[in-house]
């Protein structure tokens, strides 16, 4: 099918979730992406934060061949050696003790928020069942992620949603200790806000938060989906601030693009968790873990966690010393990085398409960059030279 033909049957067979716009990719490469005309583009989304690796990275396919011709999946009534080898990874560099696998991160947040619940009725009464989610939050589309997500415009359509949820403003540790109950079982927080702007936590809000929880018996939730993994430069975006969570979701990278969540938790949680408790057929299955264990292997190497740093440090220092009066802000730590514009991204961005970068927003305006990790000093220097051109867009916008 031609390019036209495609995105015809596009409006035709699929139902219209996303906006999609109007070329056809086909192929990567490393740091660049190809359409159906041949078109370059330099990648600054990376799936949404998930080729960490970018396209075609030897190790992923490496992995990809060794076990496809072996075991693809079997179900989780059933042993196999990768998601266990997997397990075994994320608990050996972590605070966890024990692992649950999914498919999302919004099934992982869905399975942090049943094991919160379980956790809360074998140690306390029913009451005990509420959940504090904060201002600017993003955890998934699910019922109940949906219902710790604030964006109304993502929640009004489906409401009514889980009952049980109360948001706190989001850095503001007074708040969050006004709203903590006796029958709040879990704070679910993003180390970083990927999809309400790209908003880091306070390191003293995080730590306020851990003793709140302490003192109220409830656990702690850190949603590191889009920001864990080496995105921000350390394995896991809590690190830079010296706080440790009960539970702990991942996904988007975990895998390269190959569909697949983990929900982390202390032995303390899981002891609480059954057999028969919670459960996913496609879950852990021998082809995703074993990809998985390959990009946790290259991603979790000192040397390139350190190369995220200062290629890290390289953008963010590019980005405030730009002259373009479009920029509000810049913020971020390693390649998640936000910049928050003076009118919306949307003109910056099909701009970028025009001009051969691929680009996303995180809210209405802010340009989010989360390149793939392995992104290179040149490849920066390529978008920040772009930049001015393609935001006069924004200011036409305005």
């Amino acid at each position: 099918m031609n390019p036209q033909a495609i995105i015809k049957a596009e409006k035709k067979y699929i139902v219209q979730t996303y906006k999609r716009p109007p070329f056809v990719l086909e192929r990567g490469d490393g740091v660049y992406l190809y359409d159906t005309k041949s078109q370059r583009y330099t990648d600054f989304v990376a799936g949404i934060a998930v080729n960490a690796l970018g396209y075609n990275h030897p190790a992923v396919l490496q992995a990809l061949r060794e076990q496809a011709e072996k075991l693809v999946h079997v179900s989780n009534l059933y042993h196999t050696a990768p998601h266990v080898e997997l397990a075994q990874r994320l608990v050996e560099n972590s605070f966890a003790d024990r692992v649950y696998f999914c498919n999302s991160g919004a099934e992982s947040i869905e399975s942090a928020m049943k094991f919160a619940r379980r956790w809360a009725r074998a140690h306390f009464d029913d009451d005990k069942h509420e959940f504090l989610a904060f201002s600017g939050s993003f955890h998934g589309r699910t019922m109940g992620a949906l219902a710790a997500t604030d964006r109304l415009k993502y929640q009004e359509p489906f409401e009514p949603l889980m009952p049980g949820v109360t948001f706190a403003d989001f850095n503001d540790l007074e708040d969050a200790a006004a709203k903590i109950s006796d029958t709040t079982c879990a704070v679910i927080v993003e180390p970083i806000q990927g999809e309400g702007g790209v908003r880091p936590a306070d390191p003293e809000f995080l730590a306020g938060l851990r003793a709140l929880c302490d003192e109220r018996n409830a656990l702690l939730v850190f949603d590191e989906v889009q920001c864990g993994l080496g995105r921000t430069g350390t394995l896991w975006a809590h690190e830079a601030y010296d706080v440790t969570p009960d539970i702990m979701c991942l996904a988007k990278p975990l895998a390269n693009g190959l569909p697949i969540g983990a929900t982390l938790v202390t032995e303390g949680v899981a002891d609480a968790i059954h057999v028969g408790d919670h459960a996913s057929t496609f879950a852990a299955n021998a082809l995703v873990c074993h990809v998985a264990c390959a990009v946790f292997d290259v991603v979790s190497a000192p040397d390139f966690l350190a190369g995220v740093c200062e290629k890290g440090d390289y953008l963010l220092d590019a980005l405030q010393n730009l002259d373009a009066p479009q920029v509000a802000d810049v913020r971020g730590r390693g390649l998640m990085v936000g910049v928050q514009l003076t009118g919306e991204a949307a003109p910056a961005i099909q701009a970028g398409y025009e001009n051969g970068f691929i680009l996303v927003n995180a809210g209405p305006d802010v340009l989010r960059l989360v390149p793939p990790l392995i992104i290179e000093t040149d490849h920066i220097d390529a978008l920040v030279d772009a930049l001015p051109e393609l935001l006069e867009a924004v200011e036409e916008a305005v």
